[in-house]
């Protein structure tokens, strides 16, 4: 199917040691790509303009994926939000102009689900964006992503006719698997249930207590699906990808399709490790949106499915917790 030519194009994979690029890289190594190039951040400050220019103008790379972010929980959101909303803001502008200018064709810019209204409706689909106000607590890094959306379609509209430009944007559900983040405060529902029950074992506590309800629900996808639906959307035919998007709406949601409650996931959390405790729920904590929920209709009808399931993500992330050795309380 490919030819060798297609699989020795220059790939840059912009944040390849975040759990999100690192996937990507997996997946492009799997599919036999050869000519991946990656920067660290000692390497390449991607919020420096002239470094970024030069990099490309050096390395002229054939494709770019967009996984380079700052990122972080609620806490990070809201006690940094100039950080995230400036270094997201950088980080963008100067990769997908400087792909631009140094020639390159076709740009994949990895976005987030918080870019929708904290109150669109279930499940959210593409053609949400931009119709309601964003959750508070993550807006500058929502703000960010949505930039980055509108630089790609500004880029296509200006300069796809006379320059073949074809940047795209796929948009993640919630992600967990291997190279998450574990960080007692930092880290999302799955890596910091995870390690709770892995410390709770490890202690023999007799009982976990998860904050709010349990009622919420939430949709979780292992990362090296995502990885996947990413290179799928690369490589998408562009009449096709055209076809199923607008100029100004060009996104694609990438979810598992379907979703299930906090206390769903700290049941299967439990078993996954072998925690034979009680879960108890405290309800005076809050418990965040009732529901999110992406709409993935649009990329499952151009012909994509995930792979993993929930039981078999977190055990597979549980795995590479424990290989890491990630130290517990």
């Amino acid at each position: 199917m490919n030819s060798n030519a297609h699989l020795n194009q220059k790939i840059y994979v912009a944040g390849h040691r975040g759990m999100v690029g690192s996937a990507i890289v997996r997946i492009l190594q799997s599919q036999g790509f050869t000519n991946i190039i990656t920067r660290t951040h000692a390497e390449l400050d991607l919020t420096n303009q002239a470094a970024v220019q030069a990099f490309f103008a050096k390395k002229k790379p054939d494709q770019v994926y967009l996984a380079a972010a700052k990122v972080g929980g609620i806490h990070a959101n809201n006690t940094y939000p100039a950080e995230f909303i400036y270094q997201n803001l950088m980080i963008e502008a100067n990769i997908i102009h400087q792909a631009f200018e140094s020639g390159v064709k076709k740009l994949l810019f990895l976005g987030s689900s918080c870019i929708y209204p904290k109150h669109a409706q279930q499940p959210m689909a593409e053609d949400a964006l931009l119709t309601g106000t964003l959750e508070p607590t993550n807006e500058p890094y929502a703000i960010a992503k949505i930039a980055g959306i509108k630089l790609c379609e500004s880029y296509n509209r200006q300069y796809g006719q006379s320059h073949g430009i074809d940047y795209r944007s796929v948009m993640p559900t919630n992600l967990y698997g291997p190279g998450d983040n574990y960080h007692p405060e930092n880290s999302h529902v799955i890596p910091a249930l995870v390690r709770r029950f892995h410390e709770a074992k490890l202690t023999n506590a007799p009982e976990v207590v998860i904050w709010g309800s349990g009622t919420p629900r939430r949709e979780f996808l292992f990362v090296d699906d995502m990885a996947s639906a990413s290179v799928f959307v690369m490589n998408l035919d562009k009449s096709i990808y055209d076809h199923n998007t607008d100029p100004m709406n060009s996104h694609i949601n990438v979810g598992s399709g379907s979703d299930i409650t906090i206390a769903q996931l700290a049941q299967a959390i439990a078993k996954t490790t072998d925690y034979q405790g009680k879960i108890t729920f405290d309800p005076s904590k809050p418990d965040g949106a009732p529901r999110k929920w992406m709409d993935s209709s649009k990329l499952n009808r151009l012909g994509w499915q995930p792979k993993v399931d929930l039981m078999q993500g977190l055990g597979l992330a549980y795995q590479e917790m424990q290989a890491r050795e990630i130290p517990t309380n």
